[in-house]
């Protein structure tokens, strides 16, 4: 199986890896499209007014101006490592054991706005760009990265992928219709059997989710499959069907 995870807008500073190599990250064939997106980024941040317009930034954030001017000479860690946030605290993969990571390495993408999909043990430097951003010199993100980005995943040729994206990040490289794929939808039930979204706890969800994944490094190759481990493991999963969807339940 294959899980697509979202990025976050929080990062750890530092780094002891080499430099950005674009050539060293999953799915080679992105190189072109992110060396364009690398590439205006670092020419923004030239300009710290548009840097700061463009990029939303609060006084607080203005250091995020700097990272992304060294893009390519930051050092770098693992890209699970290097975000931060609900989902990534949750999923706390720097004390997982090695086999553990070796499975995140080989089974997990997460969905960058600068780098495109990327894998889990990828080595990135910290940088500023979320999915909706404008950059100038480079198309509107969701145009630049859809198609290139989504034959990518087809060419990867999963049986089954488990997507954990947001929907903003979702549009950034959509799934083929062809691709066995389920939609995590984290939701809460109501005494009424009714259901509803939830957002803190939907992130916490899906790392939890997702390390519990690369503990138990099961072989799943179908959203039935999927359902039936999560069941097994002690997860209250529903099959939304016909949606493409399941629900998590917490």
């Amino acid at each position: 199986m294959l899980v697509l995870l979202p990025p976050s807008e929080t990062k750890r500073s530092g780094g002891a890896g080499e430099p950005l190599d674009l050539t060293r990250l999953a799915l080679p064939q992105l190189l072109p499209e992110r060396r364009v997106v690398v590439d205006a980024l670092v020419k923004l941040s030239a300009d710290t007014e548009t840097a700061v317009r463009v990029l939303k930034l609060s006084a607080r954030q203005h250091d995020d101006i700097a990272r992304n001017a060294e893009l390519k000479s930051a050092p770098t860690m693992a890209a699970v490592d290097r975000y931060t946030g609900v989902l990534f605290d949750a999923l706390g993969a720097d004390s997982l054991d090695a086999p553990a990571r070796r499975w995140l390495g080989a089974h997990a993408l997460i969905q960058s706005a600068p780098f495109g999909p990327i894998g889990a043990l990828d080595p990135i430097p910290a940088y500023r760009l979320a999915a909706g951003t404008a950059v100038p010199g480079a198309p509107p993100l969701r145009r630049h990265w859809a198609a290139a980005a989504s034959a990518a995943l087809e060419a990867l040729d999963a049986p089954f992928v488990l997507d954990l994206r947001s929907e903003a990040y979702v549009a950034l490289a959509p799934l083929p219709a062809t691709t066995p794929s389920a939609f995590v939808r984290v939701v809460t039930a109501a005494g009424d059997g009714t259901v509803r979204a939830l957002n803190h706890f939907n992130k916490h969800a899906k790392g939890e989710l997702v390390r519990a994944l690369a503990q138990a490094r099961p072989r799943i190759a179908s959203r039935s499959g999927f359902v039936r481990w999560a069941d097994a493991a002690g997860w209250a999963v529903r099959d939304a069907g016909g949606a493409g969807e399941v629900q998590l339940v917490v």
